[in-house]
């Protein structure tokens, strides 16, 4: 299992980038969150086998969503994402 951080800067907000991740998360076994951060970047907290957060994260770089984002970067996570499924947060 991996806990991860991920932040997503470009034009990442005002174009269904979380909704988009949400919907992709639904094809991996993957729990955790997606939400606007209000200096313009989106942060991803997500858990799961360390090869299922990979390809969820490869899944989400090479969507629709490529184009908009110019940088990601990593963060592990000491304790698991606590979440039901993956979903949408404020």
């Amino acid at each position: 299992m991996v806990s991860l951080q991920v932040f997503f800067e470009g034009r990442v907000q005002g174009v269904g980038f979380r909704w988009t991740v949400r919907n992709i998360a639904k094809g991996f076994d993957v729990t955790g969150s997606v939400r606007n951060l209000i200096d313009g970047r989106v942060e991803m907290q997500v858990s799961g086998a360390e090869a299922e957060v990979r390809a969820f994260i490869e899944a989400i770089l090479n969507s629709e969503l490529h184009g908009y984002i110019r940088k990601h970067t990593e963060n592990k996570l000491d304790q698991p994402v606590v979440a039901q499924g993956f979903e949408i947060s404020s």
